[in-house]
C-alpha cells in the first residue's frame, strides 16, 4: 500500500490507474468477506496516522480528483432513472452489458467505474460499517487542518460548487417530470392549484443563490431552509397521492417509471441539501463525514448495478404488480365464504363448473380424433379450453383451481395489515380457515360433478350408438396419464404455473380497463347505442368494467394450457398439463368404458393421482401468487412461525371449520382486508420510504 500511495502526484503516472491500484489493496478476495475489507481500511488508517507524508499525499490526491474531474453528472444521473423511458433504458442496459461503454475518466463517474470495476464491489463497500468509513475520512482530513477556506471571494470550493450546480439541475428535472401530462391525468388537482414542483424550483434556486452569496461574502445572512423543506415535502405528498390514485384508476409502465424517477430525484435533492446545510453549520469535511459515507455507498451501489436488468425491471414493475394483485385480491374476497349460505353458493357454482368441464373434456377427446395438423390441433385445444373457461365465468360457475390465484392475493393483503398484534393474527387464522374450507368446497363441486357427468355422457353415447365413447385401450391410457408415477405431478406443476400466469393476466386487464377507461370509451361508440339502446350499452359497459379481467384471464388460461402441449410438439419435448377437473372427467370416461371393471390397485392409483394433481395445481399457483403479491406490497412477514402454530392449534381444536360450513349463518368474523384501509393512508411500501426519509 505504501508503494502505491507514493505514486500519487508523480508526473509519469496515470492517477486513475493509481487510484485503481489503491482500491485493489482494500478490496477483499471474496466480496462477502466484510471483515477483511474493514480490516484493510483499519490498517490503512493506522498507516496514515503514523506517516504524515503519506496522509498528505492521499489527501492531496483526493482534492485533485475533485478539482480536475466533473462531478455534477455523477450526482444528477448515477442511481437515477433516465428520461429515455423504460424500454429504451432496458435496451441500453442490455447493449452495455454485452458491449461495455467507453469509460471517460474526465468525469468522476468514469473514475468510479474504472476503480470499482467489479460488479461485486458494491457488496463489500456497503457491508463495511459506516463508522469505519467515517473514521477513515476523519483520519485523512484532520479537523485542525480541514477547515474549508472562505477567504477566496472569487470562487466557491470545487466540491461545494458541484453540489450547488447538481441541486439546480435536479430541481429543474423535478419540475419537468412533475408537470408531465400523465401525472396530471391521474391527479387533475395539479392543474387547479400552484404546482409544488414549480414552487420547489423557485424556492431552491433562490436558496442556492443566497447560499453562494453567504459563502463568498463575509457577514452575509442565509435564508431559512424550512420553507424549502415544506415545498419538497409537498412534492413527496403529491407522489404518494398519485400512487394511491393509480392503484385505483390503473397504472402503466410509463407512469410507474416517471413516479419512480421523480421519487429518486427528490431523494437525491434531500441528500445533497443536507450536505450544504451541515457545511453551513460547520465548515469542515469531518462534520459531513456520515453524509459523505451514505452518499458514497449509494453511488457505488448505483454504478455497480447500472447494467443490471433484473434489478431495474423489479423496481419499475413493482407498482404495476401491486395494481394487478390488488385487483385480484378484491376478486379473491368473493371466493372466501363466511356463512353456510355462501358455502353452498360456492358449491353450486363449482358444480356448474364441473358440468361444463366434463363437456370440455369430452370435446377435447373428440377434437383429438380429427387428425388435425399439429398447429390446427393446438389451436382447437386452446379454443376449447379458452371458450369453455370464459363460458363458466359468464354463466356464474367456478373453477376450483382458479381460486388460489385470487385468494392468495386476498391473504397477502391481509398479511399487509397485520401489525404484530395477536388479535390480528387470530383474524388472519380465521381468514385462512375460511379460505381452505371454501377451496375444498369448490374442489368437491368440480370433481364431484365432473366425474358423474363424464360417466353420464359416456353412458348416453353407449345407449345411442351401441359402442363406448372411448376404447378400452384409450381408457387405460387415460388412467395411466393420471398415475402419480407417470410424470403427472410435473405436468400438474406446469398447469399450476399457467394458473398463476392467468391470475396476473386477469389483473393486467383489470388494470387496463381502469387505466384506459375502457367502459367509458365503449359508451362513446354511437352505432352500438343506436342499435342496442342506451340502457343495454350501460349494462354492457358495467359488465366489462367488472369482468374484463376475469374473462381475459379465463380465456388466456385456456390458451396457456393448450399452448404447453404445442410447445412440447414444436421443440420435441415431453410437455403436457394435468388439471384436476379434466383428469377427474377423463377418469369418469375411463370408468364407463371399462364398465367399472378396474383392478383395485389401478383404481387406488387413479384416485391418488387425481388428488395429488389437485394438490400440486393448488400449491404451485397459490405459492407463486402469494410470493408475488407480498413482494409487490413490500411485505416481509416475520411472524410466520407463530401463524403456523396458531393454524395447527385451530386445526386440532376445531377441525370441522376447515372442511364443513358453519352449522348456522352468523355474523362473519371481522376480516382483515384492504377495504378497511383509509385510501389516504400510504401503503406499507410508502411508509417504508417515508421512514427512510425521516
Amino acid at each position: 500500500m505504501e508503494a502505491v500511495i507514493k505514486q500519487f502526484g508523480q508526473p509519469d503516472q496515470d492517477e486513475v490507474q493509481v487510484w485503481s491500484a489503491f482500491i485493489n489493496r482494500i478490496r477483499p478476495v471474496r466480496p462477502d468477506d466484510t471483515e477483511r475489507a474493514a480490516e484493510n481500511l483499519r490498517v490503512l488508517k493506522r498507516l496514515l496516522r503514523r506517516r504524515e507524508d503519506l496522509k498528505e499525499q492521499v489527501r492531496d490526491a483526493v482534492i485533485r480528483l475533485f478539482r480536475q474531474r466533473k462531478v455534477v453528472s455523477l450526482y444528477v444521473s448515477s442511481g437515477l432513472l433516465p428520461s429515455s423511458g423504460f424500454f429504451s433504458e432496458s435496451a441500453r442496459r442490455l447493449s452495455d452489458k454485452l458491449l461495455p461503454e467507453v469509460i471517460d475518466t474526465h468525469y468522476m463517474r468514469g473514475v468510479i467505474g474504472a476503480c470499482f470495476h467489479k460488479v461485486s464491489d458494491e457488496v463489500w463497500v456497503n457491508a463495511v460499517p459506516d463508522e469505519v468509513w467515517v473514521d477513515f475520512i476523519n483520519v485523512l482530513f484532520d479537523p485542525t487542518v480541514s477547515e474549508i477556506d472562505r477567504r477566496d471571494r472569487n470562487r466557491l470550493p470545487d466540491p461545494v460548487s458541484e453540489i450547488i450546480e447538481a441541486l439546480r439541475m435536479l430541481s429543474y428535472h423535478v419540475s419537468s417530470i412533475g408537470l408531465d401530462p400523465e401525472l396530471v391525468r391521474i391527479d387533475p388537482t395539479l392543474e387547479e392549484h400552484e404546482s409544488p414542483f414549480l414552487a420547489q424550483n423557485a424556492e431552491l434556486v433562490g436558496f442556492l443563490a443566497n447560499y453562494k452569496a453567504w459563502w463568498l461574502e463575509e457577514g452575509s445572512e442565509t435564508d431559512d431552509e424550512k420553507h424549502l423543506g415544506v415545498m419538497l415535502d409537498q412534492c413527496e405528498d403529491v407522489v404518494l397521492r398519485i400512487r394511491r390514485r393509480a392503484a385505483k384508476m390503473g397504472t402503466s409502465l410509463s407512469l410507474t417509471f416517471k413516479l419512480e424517477r421523480l421519487h429518486q430525484h427528490l431523494d437525491r435533492i434531500g441528500v445533497l441539501l443536507e450536505l450544504l446545510l451541515q457545511l453551513r453549520a460547520e465548515r469542515n469535511i469531518n462534520s459531513i463525514a456520515p453524509q459523505i459515507t451514505h452518499l458514497f455507498k449509494e453511488l457505488i451501489r448505483a454504478e455497480c448495478r447500472k447494467n443490471k436488468l433484473s434489478d431495474y425491471w423489479s423496481k419499475n414493475v413493482e407498482l404495476l404488480s401491486l395494481r394487478m394483485t390488488e385487483s385480484a385480491s378484491k376478486t379473491g374476497e368473493r371466493y372466501i365464504t363466511s356463512s353456510r349460505s355462501e358455502y353452498f353458493g360456492i358449491l353450486r357454482s363449482a358444480a356448474l363448473g364441473g358440468v361444463i368441464i366434463a363437456l370440455m373434456a369430452t370435446l377435447k377427446v373428440v377434437l383429438s380424433w380429427q387428425g388435425f395438423a399439429p398447429l390446427n390441433a393446438a389451436l382447437a385445444f386452446c379454443l376449447n379450453y379458452g371458450i369453455g373457461f370464459a363460458l363458466i365465468h359468464i354463466l356464474g360457475g367456478t373453477v376450483a383451481t382458479k381460486q388460489p390465484a385470487m385468494t392468495a392475493n386476498a391473504i397477502a393483503a391481509s398479511i399487509g395489515e397485520v401489525r404484530g398484534k395477536h388479535r390480528d393474527l387470530d383474524n388472519l387464522v380465521e381468514l385462512i380457515t375460511r379460505t381452505v374450507r371454501s377451496q375444498l368446497g369448490a374442489i368437491l363441486g368440480n370433481v364431484g360433478v365432473a366425474v358423474p357427468m363424464a360417466i353420464l355422457i359416456g353412458w348416453l353415447i353407449y345407449l345411442g350408438s351401441g359402442t363406448h365413447f372411448v376404447t378400452p385401450d384409450e381408457a387405460h391410457r387415460m388412467l395411466g396419464e393420471v398415475s402419480p408415477f407417470s410424470g403427472a405431478l410435473l405436468f400438474a406443476a406446469i398447469a399450476g404455473v399457467c394458473l398463476f400466469l392467468s391470475g396476473l393476466i386477469a389483473g393486467y386487464y383489470d388494470n387496463l380497463s381502469a387505466y384506459g377507461r375502457i367502459p367509458q370509451r365503449l359508451l362513446q361508440l354511437r352505432w352500438p347505442r343506436r342499435t342496442f339502446g342506451e340502457a343495454r350499452m350501460n349494462r354492457v359497459a358495467a359488465y366489462v368494467e367488472s369482468n374484463l379481467g376475469a374473462l381475459a384471464g379465463n380465456f388466456f388460461f385456456g390458451f396457456l394450457l393448450g399452448g404447453v402441449t404445442a410447445l412440447g410438439v414444436l421443440f420435441g419435448l415431453p410437455l403436457d398439463i394435468r388439471h384436476i377437473a379434466f383428469s377427474s372427467a377423463y377418469v369418469g370416461h375411463a370408468l364407463i368404458s371399462l364398465e367399472f371393471g378396474l383392478p383395485l390397485q389401478l383404481a387406488a392409483l387413479s384416485l391418488l393421482g387425481v388428488l395429488l394433481i389437485g394438490m400440486v395445481n393448488l400449491t404451485v399457483s397459490f405459492s407463486l401468487t402469494l410470493s408475488v403479491a407480498m413482494r409487490a406490497r413490500r411485505i416481509t412477514f416475520a411472524q410466520s412461525q407463530e401463524l403456523i402454530s396458531l393454524i395447527f392449534q385451530r386445526l386440532l381444536r376445531a377441525p370441522r371449520d376447515f372442511f364443513l360450513p358453519p352449522p348456522r349463518d352468523s355474523k362473519p368474523t371481522e376480516q382483515l382486508d384492504e377495504s378497511k384501509v383509509d385510501e389516504n393512508e400510504p401503503t406499507l411500501g410508502e411508509k417504508s420510504d417515508q421512514a427512510q426519509r425521516i
